[in-house]
């Protein structure tokens, strides 16, 4: 009887969770800054650093906003985010060479000069998990799911490292492999469907986890089983309607043995 109840609870427990993540699928496809580790947020400040200056210095405005990271930049290719940064506010630069140093004004002058403090802000303070994450891995690969992190950042290698998580993803496809491969950023799918290939999976048995505005958009067109969206600060309703299956605060949320309560 006690076994009987037991057995109730924990399928009562499961029919609250917000998706059945396991259920028909192979692999997952993470985005990294803010669904792996905080540093959504090291972006967000140095993005808030590099363009303070930059319109200060050039007497331009309006000044930079909280709603802009997520308006033009959040999940974007750099120096695309550099581009639509500066459309919104009627200023167009030259484009100088890939490597231009980052103290030209140029689009990718500004773009090296932003990865300049980022990497910066990530050598001295450091980057952990998030422990959520780190736990939805560990009930995935006990499942033998299969792993690939998918960033519009080129300094995924680099963050997977410091955050002690590179030896769980065999596949990595970030914005050095786009360039390198001539696959567009996000909110195309064309990164994720290159992760799934490359782990051997059709994208229709790939779940994408996603906290980025364009990265939703790209999962939910991109033929993916389902979208999980992780809410670090875009807005459920916005994650939503930018084609989110499921709306988390945090990855553990989706595990049956969790409350999906969060401080």
């Amino acid at each position: 009887m006690t076994q009987q109840k037991t057995t109730q609870q924990a399928t009562a427990q499961q029919k609250t969770l917000p998706l059945d993540v396991w259920a028909g699928t192979s692999a997952l496809l993470f985005d990294l800054d803010g669904v792996l580790t905080p540093t959504a947020d090291v972006h967000e400040l140095a993005w808030r650093r590099l363009f303070e200056g930059y319109l200060a210095q050039a007497g331009r405005g309006p000044a930079y906003a909280d709603s802009d990271y997520f308006d033009h930049i959040d999940g974007k290719p750099r120096f695309d985010g550099v581009r639509d940064f500066l459309a919104s506010r009627g200023i167009v630069l030259p484009e100088g060479p890939e490597d231009d140093s980052p103290e030209h004004e140029t689009v990718h002058g500004l773009g090296n000069r932003k990865n300049a403090v980022f990497t910066g802000i990530i050598e001295e303070e450091g980057v952990a998990p998030y422990p959520g994450s780190v736990r939805f891995i560990a009930a995935a690969e006990a499942r033998g799911l299969k792993l690939a992190v998918v960033s519009s950042s080129r300094n995924a290698p680099a963050v997977l490292r410091a955050a002690g998580l590179a030896g769980h993803f065999p596949v990595v496809v970030d914005g050095a492999v786009a360039k390198a491969e001539g696959l567009p950023g996000k909110p195309d799918p064309a990164t994720f469907r290159r992760a799934a290939e490359l782990l051997g999976v059709p994208p229709a048995e790939c779940v994408v986890v996603e906290d980025a505005v364009s990265g939703v958009q790209a999962g939910a067109a991109g033929g993916f089983r389902a979208v999980v969206a992780i809410d670090r600060g875009a807005g459920e309703a916005t994650l939503k309607a930018a084609g989110a299956d499921v709306v988390v605060r945090d990855l553990d949320d989706l595990l049956p043995d969790r409350t999906g309560t969060h401080p």
